[in-house]
């Protein structure tokens, strides 16, 4: 039998990837105040979040989930929201049009402004100072003011995240969703790329559908699915006295959910059974994701299961696959293998960013885009291979036009990085980038429903 849980009973556990705050009652005196907030999310929502995903599971449906590496103070601007939707707009449209599969579109967004660190420090020269968490916890300016934890940076990112909020669901209920204006959603600076080009065909394609279903009567203007979009939010929850305040006892339901956004994910860092995060986790019930690299083992990963969903219910638990281009092979089919006999249905997703970081010539820290593409490819293939669902991908991308990831069809070199490298973290895929990423996955969907599509071949005498 579990434990009993309450939002607090985490505290009670070991902790890693925590800041060190230098007044432990300024911190309190934040969390009280964050504790007595709205709800920056609902709990009916993570619900419809949790019955959309449940659908995935059941290989009925894909999950996009993409956005920022980590959220910034400076750079929360309505220009950036309104890119960064745009794009994700138009991936989900390649993947929905050209996949053939009912897409759940999840941001990483409205909340992500913590990050775990490889290093509590960071050195420079003879400098040594506590590493930058996200401006959530402290600066990203090296200097030893910027570096100290500040508790009040909790009810700034409180405020940025509702702010957020408020415009993205403007632009998917408002009519900036509309499929009407699919050609609109181009962004300038990829319009004329080789994915701009594509992109205008399947839009081309798009409003020939829906001119053939206006002359049937069928309009955005009396067909509400046509005109808006679900979009939910999610955050890696690493901060958890903030996620404590902002977890709320549902009247409908009776149980506990967190509000600071629909879906949270556990990191590869902080997965430990015995642990705080894992206990966090485990009570709420918002869709939770596990990032598995490749020191989790299967028996491993099937106690986790037990804690996170022992009910084994459909869109409770997104497995985020982050092994690396040339490890997915030794690690991924044995998840899977024990995942399918034990009779678990999670959401497969792959996240092909995190294990192919490498440091460039020039010093900066970056990701080939070659490999991004073979690890989905390798994700895609393993999970046909073990007759399971390939279930989403989850990329840390921007609507910006930045120079942070090398290759792609603009052939980005490392030489070209210094141009616009703005990340506060870790290098995230350009808009044209994550477009060509999107069509490459869709042509895998495309094919692997044909696939299931095929009918049997019969044998013996006709």
């Amino acid at each position: 039998m579990a434990t009993s849980w309450s939002p607090d009973s985490w505290r009670s556990k070991p902790i890693v990837q925590v800041p060190d705050y230098p007044e432990p009652a300024a911190l309190a005196e934040v969390e009280d105040k964050l504790s007595t907030f709205p709800p920056l999310v609902f709990a009916g929502e993570a619900r419809e979040l949790k019955k959309a995903l449940g659908e995935v599971a059941q290989g009925r449906g894909f999950l996009l989930q993409g956005g920022d590496c980590a959220e910034s103070f400076a750079e929360h601007k309505a220009d950036n929201i309104r890119d960064f939707f745009r794009i994700f707009l138009q991936m989900a449209v390649v993947l929905t049009y050209a996949g053939g599969s009912p897409v759940v579109k999840v941001g990483r967004i409205a909340g992500q402004f913590a990050k775990p660190r490889s290093a509590p420090t960071e050195k420079k020269g003879l400098i040594e100072l506590p590493s930058y968490r996200g401006d959530i916890v402290n600066g990203s300016d090296f200097a030893v003011e910027a570096r100290i934890p500040d508790p009040h940076r909790q009810l700034q990112a409180y405020r940025q995240s509702a702010a957020t909020l408020n415009l993205i669901r403007a632009f998917a209920s408002g009519g900036y969703a509309d499929l009407e204006r699919v050609h609109q959603w181009n962004l300038g600076f990829v319009k004329d790329s080789p994915q701009g080009h594509r992109y205008q065909e399947l839009a081309d394609r798009i409003t020939e559908t829906l001119n053939f279903m206006r002359s049937c009567g069928i309009t955005s203007e009396n067909t509400q699915q046509l005109r808006t979009t679900r979009f939910y939010t999610s955050h890696e929850a690493l901060l958890l006295g903030y996620e404590q305040a902002l977890t709320r006892l549902d009247s409908t339901s009776g149980d506990y959910y967190a509000t600071s956004g629909h879906m949270l994910w556990i990191g590869d860092r902080t997965r430990q059974p015995d642990h705080a995060h894992i206990e966090f986790a485990r009570g709420i019930k918002n869709p939770i994701g596990l990032k598995c690299g490749p020191s989790v083992e299967p028996d491993g990963l099937l106690r986790l299961m037990d804690i996170l969903d022992p009910k084994n219910e459909p869109g409770r638990l997104t497995l985020i696959c982050r092994f690396g281009a040339d490890k997915v092979g030794a690690h991924l089919p044995k998840l899977v293998r024990a995942v399918q006999k034990a009779g678990r249905l999670p959401v497969w997703s792959c996240d092909p960013m995190h294990g192919n970081t490498i440091s460039a010539a020039t010093g900066f820290k970056t990701r080939p885009f070659d490999r991004i593409l073979k690890e989905v490819e390798a994700f895609f293939d393993v999970l046909r291979a073990e007759n399971a669902h390939a279930g989403g991908i989850h990329v840390e991308m921007t609507g910006q036009n930045v120079t942070e990831c090398t290759g792609g069809a603009t052939a980005i070199s490392e030489t070209d990085l210094s141009d616009r490298y703005h990340t506060h973290c870790d290098p995230r895929l350009n808009a044209d980038q994550s477009l060509e990423l999107a069509f490459l996955v869709a042509e895998r969907m495309k094919t692997e429903r044909l696939n299931r599509a095929e009918p049997a071949v019969a044998t013996g005498a006709a």
